[in-house]
């Protein structure tokens, strides 16, 4: 017998707001007192805002690792200071960076991640102000260091996309993501070229001021805190252990062609790193909670991506520190284009604005064919790229494709790694996971900026005086670059493919969970 609820005679009518259907009919949103959608509605109609100010956040932190660079020739002058003591503001962010993302990545999954995001966009607002505002070498370096703990942000922003978005959508929210640091890095170049040639070197840092703060207030009002915690003690040990591993290792790096490999500086560095890095790993597996999970990490699905983002990250490298330096070699030089600062930064800008449209293409390729299969088309496009590359370094539109292709396998690559961390750890451990991934493509980048200086410091030529790289240092770097991502292909193959649910989060089909009775909410059957 079919019921139908009558209202009584003399009950009083549900008060509706114009256009509106009662509060509850089927579908309609349940209102609060005050006509509001309640707190758990809310964060759907922030979700079209969160992906563009999250990846706002990596576009900065990637400018801020290239924004100096032009000026790197002629900062002695500018400071007064000496050419060895100016590479130390490439430096600086260089470690700092490595060492926050990994311990930011942790504080973030133990404290929240909005937090430790906003706080590292507060260190980069002050590093950049801080170079805004001096012409002293020691201040500059301090203010440098300060801005690389924006590297941080990646792996932040990653870990909230997965907590916020819905599952289907993850895979798009990461790959734009993962694309910002192309972006900001092909960005940067030219962007800090026309500053160097047409105006005070000081307004390149008052931009990254103003940039980091507008930024700031984006996610104050777009991203709410993730709910999403691994509690426990922050393993302080654990944290110092691993900054003074990675300061040893990569000072150790990106120095020792200036030092020399055999000095004793170097050598002490590199036996200090290898010491502590095994005292670290004896304290992180005998610790409840440690800063990074060892057991997890060495799971094959965890370990052979970051192994894989080693690879990507020194392939990529090479292409953005050969590129500009070719083009801008003197024409007397017998193959150099003699361009300038900003048209040679403008070479990689078409590889930035590749990263941007395929995106979309790696996030239908990850969700249909796995994050797998789309680091191993990326790993081959890198190689490809390469190839291009060295029979390529004659005509600047053929340099410029040859970039191109390279950034579009970057692109790819970049955009499943980190869905291939996801779906292989928890939710709760994502930010530090994926912080050590990017940490991971940190080193490469370190070893490769070392390699790419050995190489062209090797082969040389002197013209009019000056000594400049040869023609075939430029192509030794690219068969190397090349044959490091073979081995990110190799590596990629090795991944196992993931078993149970794991692959929801990626947006791969997986059986239905079989239908449960729901209760009548109004106790009738």
């Amino acid at each position: 017998m079919c019921r139908t609820s009558i209202p009584r005679v003399g009950a009083p009518l549900p008060l509706l707001l114009p256009g509106a259907r009662p509060v509850d009919s089927p579908g309609s949103p349940r209102l609060s007192p005050t006509g509001d959608l309640p707190d758990r509605e809310r964060p759907a109609r922030r979700q079209r805002f969160l992906v563009p100010v999250l990846g706002s956040c990596g576009i900065v932190a990637a400018l801020m690792q290239t924004v100096v660079v032009p000026l790197l020739p002629d900062l002695p002058k500018l400071t007064g200071s000496s050419a060895s003591t100016v590479s130390w503001t490439v430096t600086a962010t260089l470690l700092s960076g490595a060492v926050c993302t990994p311990l930011l990545g942790r504080a973030g999954d133990m404290f929240g991640k909005k937090r430790m995001l906003m706080f590292a966009m507060c260190v980069l607002s002050i590093g950049s102000l801080m170079c805004a505002l001096t012409s002293d070498i020691g201040v500059l370096i301090v203010g440098r260091a300060l801005q690389g703990a924006a590297t941080a942000v990646v792996p932040l922003g990653i870990s909230i996309l997965r907590d916020e978005l819905p599952p289907a959508k993850v895979g798009a929210g990461v790959a734009m993501m993962s694309s910002t640091l192309g972006i900001g890095a092909a960005v940067g170049l030219p962007l800090a070229g026309l500053v160097v040639d047409h105006a005070d070197w000081h307004v390149m840092f008052w931009g990254a001021t103003a940039l980091a703060l507008v930024v700031l207030a984006m996610i104050a009002l777009v991203v709410r805190e993730s709910p999403v915690r691994n509690p426990g003690r922050f393993d302080v040990v654990g944290s110092i252990g691993l900054a003074a591993f990675l300061v040893c290792l990569l000072l150790g790096v990106s120095k020792g062609t200036a030092w020399g490999w055999g000095s004793g500086r170097t050598l002490a560095l590199f036996a200090a790193a290898l010491v502590i890095v095994l005292a670290w790993g004896v304290h992180q597996s005998r610790i409840s909670a440690p800063l990074v999970d060892l057991r997890v990490t060495a799971r094959p699905a965890v370990l052979l991506p970051n192994i894989a983002a080693l690879f990507i990250g020194f392939s990529f490298y090479a292409n953005s520190l050969s590129t500009a330096q070719l083009v801008q070699t003197p024409k007397e030089s017998g193959y150099g284009l003699g361009v300038s600062v900003a048209v040679g930064g403008l070479c990689l800008l078409p590889g930035g604005v590749m990263m941007v449209v395929l995106s979309p293409i790696s996030t239908h390729l990850t969700a249909t064919r796995g994050p797998r299969f789309c680091l191993g088309i990326g790993s081959v496009l890198l190689a490809l790229g390469y190839v291009v590359r060295i029979f390529t370094s004659h005509d600047l539109w053929l340099i410029i494709l040859g970039a191109t292709v390279v950034a579009s396998g970057t692109a790819m690559c970049y955009s499943a790694l980190p869905m291939l961390v996801i779906r292989a750890i928890p939710a709760a451990q994502t930010a530090a996971a994926n912080g050590i991934n990017a940490l991971m493509r940190t080193i490469g980048q370190a070893v490769c900026s070392a390699v790419v200086a050995a190489v062209l410091t090797s082969y040389t030529l002197t013209v009019g005086g000056h000594t400049l790289p040869a023609l075939h240092a430029y192509m030794v770097v690219f068969v190397i670059a090349g044959v490091v991502a073979c081995c990110a292909l190799v590596a990629c193959l090795c991944i196992p493919e993931p078993t149970g649910s794991a692959t929801a989060v990626t947006g791969e089909p997986r059986k239905a969970a079989p239908a449960r009775a729901m209760p009548d909410p109004t106790g009738r059957t």
